[in-house]
């Protein structure tokens, strides 16, 4: 039995979450870089719309943590992606793939509060198409 169509959505999942690992790369250089980070967060000169410096470096601080969040989840959903696809080739052991998409999809849309829920649809339903496609069975007489 072919297992094409859980490929191809493990892969395009795959590519969501290579997009949420870009955007917390980005956080992570975004939070690097300082200067940059205070030439676009200067104010309109008004008190009560502006940041204090203390306002800023927490808002410094939690973009950092959220980056390395997006970043490591990412990351390990494409590589359990993977291992659930080469698990899928030559249809060797689907129900542990679908598994392990259900889980991923789950698990990473919740540690990233939402954030990767788009690529865990992928996911997801390439795992149930693991887990309720069958190959047909002949009987023989």
């Amino acid at each position: 039995m072919k297992r094409t169509a859980e490929i191809v959505l493990g892969i395009i999942g795959a590519l969501g979450y290579a997009f949420m690992a870009a955007i917390g790369g980005f956080i992570l250089w975004m939070q690097n870089n300082r200067e940059l980070m205070e030439e676009t967060m200067t104010g309109t000169g008004d008190p009560t719309t502006d940041l204090t410096m203390d306002e800023f470096d927490a808002m410094i601080d939690l973009m950092g943590a959220g980056g390395w969040v997006l970043l490591a989840s990412a990351i390990g959903a494409i590589v359990l992606g993977i291992i659930a696809m080469v698990l899928l080739k030559g249809n060797r052991k689907p129900v542990i793939a679908g598994i392990i998409f259900i889980a991923t999809a789950v698990i990473v849309s919740f540690v990233t509060t939402g954030v990767g829920v788009i690529a865990g649809i992928f996911y997801l339903v390439a795992g149930i198409m693991c887990l309720v496609r069958k190959p047909k069975t002949t009987l023989e007489m």
